[in-house]
Parts: structure tokens; C-alpha cells; sequence
């Protein structure tokens, strides 16, 4: 077994390799739906809100993923502590298990916060790849935590025009932080001519703004469909549990599209979605919902150029651990084959 911590992890996972294993992945569900299985992950809340905790929680996703020559099962364990921040640490915690199916063998143990950070940003990767106008030029970015930082490299990944960024967050400090560890981190945006601004509100980060990235435990709307442009594409990766929400209704009822990544797992989680369906005065409900992040792939869902050029679209994203799998198959065959991290004997 490959023992391999967030470092090797950050050392080989790339973003285009993971919107790349996503594709695939989707594709694959297409041509053979019985090569992936995925049940209901098991969420269990943990610490109640109080003056010293806020609510939590903790899932189990486990995940079977036939390649078409051997068959993996992937599990991940995550734990989300909202408080963690404070403590200089992650919000999503998250370790992962690779193992043969056919002889029980664990063939890797890595860390999986880098992995659930890049493979939820890779759906939104892909999503502005088929869904946003192809000469988007700005981005806003909502909320400046550990999903927000992939979530921006993907868009810039899949948006070869984008010149300016736009970040907002409650803390003007964390904003200005994101800023700087980004373009540490990421210095070939930088150079080609990418501009990083924070903003003072939400208004005026989202006004102008082509893409609109969303990463947040907001429980209403951050703003309202006069505030945007009529054709933005918003990708919305927060409001996790029924009780929050990101985008509201006016917004939601405007879209010519809303896509989400897993309609199943939407609909228990998508908090946006969910108030939306549930409000009487709203004109959007689950059957209004545009189709799933793999008819994108698979092209049953087609926007022509000029469509995404004119449309407002939504991508709502609560994940599910088949992505996690394509994710992390790719750098556990990685480490097989190059022997990286830790060998350890079970």
C-alpha cells in the first residue's frame, strides 16, 4: 500500500488531469452504467450550534469504479468542521482508501483534502466549459476558503479570456490573503495579464462579472438577479445542507439552464434548489431542472456557442464520491507505477 500525504498528493494532481478523470468518468457512466456504482453517502451531523461550535458533519462515500479491465473500490471519509478556520486549518478534512476489489489488497491511503478541493473545482472546470461564454472575461469569487482557491484555478483553467478577478468575502483580511497565496502560488495567471482585485461588497464583485463562483455557508441569497449580468454562469459549491443557500430564487427562476452535478444527492442537499422547489411564490422546480453535469459530457444537454454567449446558466454542485474515485484512481495508478509516497505492508 502507497502511503501518500496532501504534498505528493499537490505534487501530482494537476487541474486539467482532473477535469480530464471527471470526462471520463461521465462518459464511462454513459457508455456502461453498471461500471459505476455510488450509493447514498451517509451524513451524520455533528456538534450542535451553539456558542462555541457550529454544526458539522460526517460522511462516509464509498464508490465502485470498473475501468473496463479492473474493478477499485474507493472510500472516502470526510469530516467538516466549520470552525476550523479559526484554528489555522481546513474546513473539509478527508482521508481516502484505493483497494482491488478482486483480492481486498488497499492499494493507497492518501490524504483527501487536496483531492475533494480540486475534483469539486473541476466540476465547476467543466461545467464553465460547456455552460459559460466562451470570451468570459471576468470572474467573481464569492467566499475566499479552501474551495474557492481550486475552484478559481478551474475556471481560469477552462477560460482562456478572463483578465480580471473579483473576490469578496465577510472578512476583507481573508480576501486579501487569498489574494496573495494565489498569485504566489499560481504566478502563470499573473502573467498572462490576469488582474486580482478585492472588493468591498458582493455587488460590486458580481455586476460585471462573466462567471460567478460561489463558495459559502450562507442561508439566503447573496443577490438578486438585477444585480448580475443576463447572461453569467454561476457555479454554486456551498449552501451544502437544506437550510442554506446561495442563490436565490429570483436568480434561480431567471435561468435558462441549471445543471447539477448529482441529481440524487441534489435533492436531499442542494439547500438553493431545494427552497426554490419549495417556495410557492418561485417559478423554478425540480422539474424545471435542466439535466445533469453528464448530459453536458455526453452532449445530450447542448448549448450552441451563441446560446452560452446569451444565456444565464447555474451549476449547482453537493459532489458525490464516484468523482472522488476518478480523482483519486488517477494518483493512486500514479503512485503504482512511480512508487511514490510511503510504502507500508498491511
Amino acid at each position: 500500500m502507497q502511503v501518500l500525504n496532501m504534498e505528493t498528493v499537490k505534487q501530482q494532481l494537476t487541474m486539467s488531469m482532473a477535469i480530464e478523470a471527471i470526462e471520463q468518468l461521465l462518459i464511462r457512466q454513459t457508455e456502461h452504467p453498471n461500471w459505476v456504482k455510488t450509493p447514498e453517502r451517509l451524513v451524520i451531523p455533528t456538534n450542535k450550534d451553539s456558542d462555541t461550535h457550529q454544526q458539522g458533519s460526517h460522511l462516509s462515500m464509498p464508490s465502485v469504479v470498473f475501468d473496463g479491465e479492473q474493478e477499485y473500490a474507493v472510500v472516502k471519509l470526510v469530516t467538516i468542521c466549520p470552525d476550523n478556520p479559526q484554528r489555522q486549518k481546513p474546513t473539509t478534512v478527508a482521508t481516502i482508501t484505493v483497494s482491488d476489489t478482486a483480492t481486498g489488497d488497499t492499494l493507497a491511503f492518501m490524504d483527501g483534502i487536496y483531492v475533494t478541493q480540486v475534483r469539486t473545482a473541476a466540476l465547476s472546470g467543466v461545467a464553465t466549459k460547456y455552460l459559460a461564454n466562451p470570451e468570459s472575461q471576468t470572474v467573481a469569487v464569492i467566499g475566499t476558503g479552501g474551495m474557492a482557491y481550486e475552484q478559481l484555478n478551474a475556471v481560469l483553467t477552462v477560460c482562456p479570456n478572463i483578465r480580471q478577478v473579483n473576490l469578496w468575502n465577510r472578512s476583507g483580511d481573508k480576501a486579501q490573503q487569498f489574494k496573495a497565496q494565489f498569485i504566489a502560488d499560481y504566478p502563470q495567471w499573473a502573467q498572462q495579464g490576469i488582474s486580482v482585485k478585492v472588493c468591498e461588497s458582493i455587488e460590486a464583485a458580481v455586476a460585471e462579472a462573466d462567471v460567478i463562483n460561489l463558495a459559502t455557508r450562507a442561508t439566503q441569497g447573496l443577490f438578486e438577479i438585477e444585480q448580475i449580468k443576463p447572461n453569467a454562469h454561476i457555479n454554486a459549491v456551498g449552501a451544502y445542507q437544506p437550510h442554506m443557500k446561495e442563490v436565490s430564487d429570483s436568480v434561480i427562476a431567471a435561468c435558462d439552464y441549471v445543471v447539477i452535478d448529482d441529481l440524487e444527492g441534489g435533492k436531499h442537499e442542494a439547500g438553493d434548489l431545494i427552497q426554490a422547489d419549495d417556495n410557492a411564490d418561485c417559478d423554478w422546480g425540480w422539474d424545471e431542472l435542466s439535466g445533469q453535469l453528464m448530459d453536458l459530457v455526453n452532449g445530450k444537454l447542448q448549448l450552441s456557442d451563441e446560446q452560452a454567449k446569451s444565456k444565464l446558466s447555474l451549476f449547482k454542485s453537493v459532489g458525490a464520491a464516484s468523482f472522488d474515485a476518478a480523482v483519486a484512481l488517477k494518483i493512486a495508478q500514479l503512485a503504482k507505477r512511480d512508487g511514490l509516497g510511503q510504502a507500508v505492508a498491511l
